[in-house]
């Protein structure tokens, strides 16, 4: 990281998208937004508009207060047949998504928005991913469910599991994931930086 390069700051509490950023070497911090960046579709708003919005909320609250930051905002919903799912409430709400889901074909967007405090620009954009749900039988849904592991998670799967019932059709897999790790590279060079800009050397430890 040279002396002009701000720090990178996630604006989440996912520990998917923390380990993704992670595995991928970069360096940063964490810092999560409000609860009160969380919200359903407006009238009429599609998914890409939802998740584009709501990145780019929590990129804003977090970004609010820092001086010299790169701010990574992002936001993650699943959508079947024109119904938005986001993560479910409770177990009742991820029996109603999956079974929908199962058999269908259906689409994961994230949005994900980038500001730079340094320059006071912002970059927003979209990954969809095609995703394909195998027609589980009750049995396998209920075992899922009795899990736990749906928590937290829009559409009341995670990708990153080892499900066999669920296949990438077209896509970003890291997408379904929660954090669009080829997009993100896409707006870093965007906004006229490197992945390495943001990645640990020991050399800056001596």
């Amino acid at each position: 990281m040279t002396p002009i390069t701000p720090s990178l700051v996630l604006a989440s509490s996912s520990p998917r998208r923390r380990e993704l950023l992670t595995r991928a070497g970069y360096t940063f911090q964490v810092i999560p937004p409000g609860a009160d960046t969380e919200s359903g579709p407006g009238p009429g708003e599609s998914a890409a508009a939802l998740v584009e919005r709501l990145a780019e909320q929590k990129a804003v609250a977090v970004a609010d207060g820092l001086e010299r930051a790169l701010v990574v905002g992002c936001d993650t919903v699943a959508e079947c047949r024109g119904r938005i799912l986001g993560k479910p409430l409770d177990v009742v709400d991820a029996r109603a998504m999956l079974e929908q889901l199962r058999g269908s074909e259906h689409r994961v967007y994230s949005g994900l928005c980038l500001i730079d405090l340094s320059r006071a620009k912002k970059w927003t954009d979209v990954a969809v991913t095609r995703l394909v749900m195998d027609t589980i039988s009750d049995e396998q849904l209920q075992r899922y469910l009795r899990s736990r592991r749906w928590e937290g998670k829009a559409g009341a799967f995670g990708y990153q599991d080892g499900l066999d019932w669920i296949r990438v059709v077209q896509g970003s897999e890291s997408n379904v994931v929660g954090l669009p790790m080829e997009l993100f590279l896409s707006m870093l060079e965007r906004a006229g930086y490197l992945p390495d800009d943001f990645k640990f050397s020991a050399d800056e430890n001596c």
